[in-house]
């Protein structure tokens, strides 16, 4: 069993950024594929970024595609997603996820979720 914790979200204005955290305990990430997934008021749960058990194969959602980088610290056991060129849209609360197998896109895969941290982007 793993617990995950976000931090690092905010306000920011549109073409500011930020970097997500998401801090595992009870388990190695290496152990998991670990994944950011958002959902804005009124919407779906959506993918954002995917990291590989390895830390070698990353996925992004077309929107984030050039803006968004995701990676991993195993030393500190934690994955990131570093967030730049903000756009109103991106507002919405974000999760990050693990998971051991299944589609790296769906939200069903993944077994363990944060509480999620919150990113505002002002116009």
């Amino acid at each position: 069993h793993v617990q995950l914790v976000e931090s690092g979200g905010g306000l920011v204005q549109a073409g500011g950024s930020l970097r997500l955290s998401c801090a595992a305990f009870g388990d190695s990430i290496n152990n998991f594929a670990m994944g950011w997934f958002r959902q804005a008021p009124g919407k779906e749960r959506e993918f954002v970024a995917h990291i590989s058990s390895s830390g070698f194969s990353m996925i992004y959602t077309e929107s984030v595609k050039d803006r968004f980088i995701v990676s991993a610290n195993n030393i500190l056991n934690t994955v990131y997603l570093q967030m730049n060129n903000l756009k109103p849209e991106d507002t919405a609360l974000y999760y990050c996820a693990a998971r051991f197998t299944g589609t790296p896109t769906t939200p069903d895969s993944y077994s363990y979720w944060g509480q999620g941290t919150q990113v505002t982007v002002s116009s």
